[in-house]
């Protein structure tokens, strides 16, 4: 995206649908929150929420989220669509109005596929001049109060969920074009940006470094190696957990830790890739000196893929890896803001899956596991015979013609792929409501059933904005 063509950003008006703060009851007056911490479990819908708490506490245990005082239930259509996809979910809760499917951060805008470039790769952009328009997202207000910012993710950093925190465009595979606008000073950069996002984290180098045909083939075509711009511009340019981990205080960050693509999941990970954990605890450390505040995004991006591949057993350790992640957010917080009495956290989803939890197994089953009986502990069986899981899939690739049974060792391994009921090339989102946990300064108005939007407009209060 050129910076003629760049859309001028412009504050999103309050969206029509998010009610009114004036009926709030006094025990809801949201204090003015010096920071925010917002997480995004990608995909993360309520039957995966209960699978990973009995994957890892059982029937009666907690996630640490879970303990959040504050809950709600958010609703999550797009502008578009009856089921959303990340693109203009993450959107609503970061600008604060509906957007279309595909779209990053822009109102009344179609979703226009990049064209392919000379190395065969998604880098020219379609977006046709008029479409639509750039809305202001929650990172971008704070950084012109003068608040650090931040948005770290398992994925690319050029995915949907980080993408639209920081960037504006037609289409969410416009990668090339996403990383243009988060290199300060650089052609295609987002203004609105100030001075830069303060802490960068994710996937995806390739995004940001020159095409060559045998050691960067998905590169930039246009030459550029924004990580050098990066260094140019006073940031601290990281490729591995031990770069990271060494990088000082006082200056603005970069981690990119795979050179194409997302991050490893979580059973699979390189000792070179930094838990999503380890990521959250450096980014606060980066962002809080400034006596400002902050606002930080932290996405667990990688349930969202593992669900998508119908492979719950990755799911579900991603969305531990995530729970960790606030866990260890929380206990530093606490240690810098006791009571977090200037710090509002907020944990929520983008949409759910398909995926759902079946039969009637006994308790401490292993939720991975076939069904077994609550009376005998045998395995439990359909009406043709057959063991089943207790999780399965509405729809997907694996729905067998004629099923057979499934034992203990398949069901448990780490590559098994649950079964579906709707043949489909790939599982797709599911369209219900996800939750929301809230805590710390002016969670009190995070309750009841919301529009994903209205969560834009709670933040932006807490901040006093």
């Amino acid at each position: 995206m050129t910076p003629s063509r760049f859309p001028v950003f412009l504050l999103a008006a309050s969206c029509a649908l998010a009610p009114s703060f004036a009926a709030a009851s006094p025990d809801d007056a949201a204090p003015a929150a010096k920071n925010i911490l917002f997480f995004l479990g990608d995909g993360m819908g309520p039957t995966t929420i209960t699978a990973a708490r009995i994957y890892r506490y059982k029937e009666e245990g907690f996630l640490n989220f879970e303990r959040m005082e504050r809950s709600a239930r958010i609703k999550t259509y797009s502008n578009d669509a009856q089921t959303t996809d990340s693109a203009p979910s993450m959107g609503a809760y970061m600008t604060g109005i509906k957007i279309n499917n595909d779209v990053i951060s822009m109102a009344d805008a179609k979703p226009f596929a990049p064209k392919k470039d000379a190395n065969g790769n998604a880098g020219i952009d379609a977006c046709p001049l008029g479409n639509g328009r750039a809305a202001a997202t929650i990172l971008e207000l704070a950084k012109a109060s003068g608040k650090s910012v931040g948005s770290i993710t398992t994925t690319e950093l050029t995915h949907a969920t980080p993408a639209s925190t920081f960037s504006h465009v037609c289409d969410r595979n416009m990668a090339y074009s996403i990383a243009a606008q988060i290199v300060p000073g650089g052609a295609g950069y987002n203004p609105a940006l100030k001075d830069g996002v303060d802490v960068l984290m994710g996937g995806g180098r390739n995004h940001f470094t020159p095409f060559d045909p045998v050691r960067n083939p998905k590169g930039r075509a246009d030459g550029r190696d924004m990580l050098a711009e990066f260094a140019a511009r006073g940031y601290t340019v990281a490729a591995n957990a031990d770069q990271m981990q060494a990088a000082p205080a006082g200056k603005k960050f970069v981690g990119i830790y795979s050179d194409v693509s997302h991050l490893d999941y979580a059973l699979a990970r390189r000792a070179a890739q930094p838990a999503l954990a380890q990521m959250t605890s450096k980014a606060i450390d980066l962002l809080a000196a400034n006596p400002k505040g902050f606002f930080l995004m932290v996405e667990g991006g990688k349930i969202d893929h593992a669900l998508h591949d119908s492979n719950v057993k990755n799911a579900l350790a991603e969305t531990i890896g995530f729970d960790d992640a606030i866990k260890t957010a929380l206990d530093k917080m606490e240690a810098l803001d006791p009571g977090l009495r200037n710090t509002l956290v907020v944990v929520t989803a983008d949409h759910d899956h398909t995926i759902v939890m079946n039969g009637y197994a006994k308790r401490g089953n292993p939720i991975l596991d076939i069904v077994r009986n609550v009376d005998d502990g045998q395995p439990a069986r359909d009406a043709d015979g057959k063991t089943y899981t207790a999780l399965v899939f509405g729809n997907g690739p694996n729905r067998p013609n004629q099923r057979v049974d499934v034992d203990s060792t398949q069901a448990l391994a780490d590559d098994y792929h649950q079964e579906t009921g709707v043949r489909l090339p790939g599982e797709t989102h599911g369209g219900g409501d996800v939750k929301l946990f809230a805590t710390g300064a002016g969670s009190g108005v995070f309750k009841g059933t919301m529009e994903n939007t209205r969560v834009f407009h709670l933040m932006k209060a807490a901040f006093g904005l």
